[in-house]
């Protein structure tokens, strides 16, 4: 046995259908008086919901969410927070609602006002993960991440039903997200036996479950067993940190204005055959849990992409032909040395295009 550190992130988790309707003894049990909902467009009835089940512990309301969180709207929200007093945040939606309400939990002016800690509390709709996370972001010219606890939601409520309305497209990018944080999880500077088996666990649910998720929306255990795939997926991405996929990733997001999603599901199949020399044993992880022959997990990951309709090509979801070079270099950068594989410009300049494109993943020299 290798030597290894794992941290075990405090947090607790409320799983199953129906659960959205415990999210107000959930607050309760926090010892929250003042709660400030986080809502992003798809979760208003849900919000509406929430908010009347809350009582004289609601003390406002944010409808406007954007993805990558831009700086001028983590500006407002804090002020929001700071002006109704809260002490508590529960948001609602995808990453973009929980990252706001992240930005909000680590922000002094609103810990202040909170006496010292604002709770959050997450009921994520997709399968973005980062409600397991103390990752959060904001974007001015570039989008900024850091890492705090303060930023990690204590208490998390899962429920499948809140995930049916979700269309085709959005569960097939949104899960390929999570897919690469078990992909990542295998490999990145915090993987550890522990994380592993979660991240294998992982990687099997989603891509047993995402094809009966898109083509049958309604379809509850479906539905439940990608949520828990996601919960897993999160849970790794907490503890194993990331790589190269989505330092990648959050550089053509951020700079270009892509859905995140959208650039997971094009860009993991290049980087996992990017990767697949660097880090053999990670690589046959990925194979078994997608129950592919070992050397076959990128091209599995294409295959599971074009059938759940997830998009295949950066040019297809917006990339400008002449951003490559640039996302190259500066993904070389920000990658550093969390990669099995330390990145060049040339090569992640070549794998670029080919995502560009389209094209198969392939190794690239």
């Amino acid at each position: 046995m290798k030597p290894f550190v794992h941290e075990a992130l405090p947090g607790r988790v409320v799983f199953g259908v129906g659960s959205v309707g415990q999210v107000a003894d959930e607050v309760a049990a926090l010892g929250v008086g003042r709660v400030l909902l986080v809502v992003d467009e798809a979760s208003k009835a849900v919000g509406d919901r929430i908010a009347d089940d809350l009582g004289e512990r609601y003390a406002g309301r944010l409808d406007e969410v954007r993805q990558h969180v831009p700086e001028e709207l983590a500006t407002d929200a804090r002020r929001a927070a700071v002006e109704a007093q809260a002490d508590g945040v529960v948001t609602i939606g995808g990453g973009s609602a929980t990252g706001l309400g992240k930005a909000i939990a680590v922000d002094p002016a609103a810990q202040a006002t909170a006496g010292g800690r604002v709770s959050l509390l997450a009921v994520p709709t997709t399968y973005a993960g980062s409600e397991m996370t103390p990752i959060y972001g904001v974007t001015g010219q570039h989008k900024q991440t850091g890492r705090d606890l303060r930023a990690l939601p204590r208490t998390v409520v899962y429920d499948p039903v809140l995930t049916v309305g979700m269309p085709p497209a959005i569960t097939a990018s949104s899960g390929f997200n999570a897919l690469a944080h078990c992909v990542e999880g295998l490999y990145a500077p915090g993987a550890n036996p522990i994380v592993g088996l979660q991240a294998v666990e992982g990687v099997r649910a989603l891509a047993g479950a995402l094809p009966g998720a898109v083509d049958r929306p309604d379809d509850l255990d479906a539905r439940g067993r990608a949520l828990y795939g996601a919960y897993l997926a999160g849970a790794v991405l907490a503890v194993a940190g990331t790589a190269l996929h989505h330092k990648l990733c959050h550089v053509l997001g951020g700079t270009f204005g892509l859905v995140h999603g959208d650039v997971n599901a094009v860009v993991l199949p290049h980087v996992v055959a990017y990767n697949a020399a660097a880090a053999p044993e990670a690589m046959a992880a990925v194979a078994a849990g997608l129950g592919a022959s070992p050397g076959e997990e990128a091209a599995a990951l294409r295959t599971l992409a074009e059938r759940i309709g997830a998009p295949t090509s950066l040019a297809a979801i917006g990339m400008p032909a002449d951003g490559l070079d640039g996302a190259a270099e500066r993904a070389v950068a920000d990658t550093g040395t969390t990669n099995p594989r330390p990145p060049d410009v040339a090569s992640l300049r070549a794998l670029l295009q080919r995502a560009f494109d389209g094209a198969e993943p392939a190794s690239i020299q």
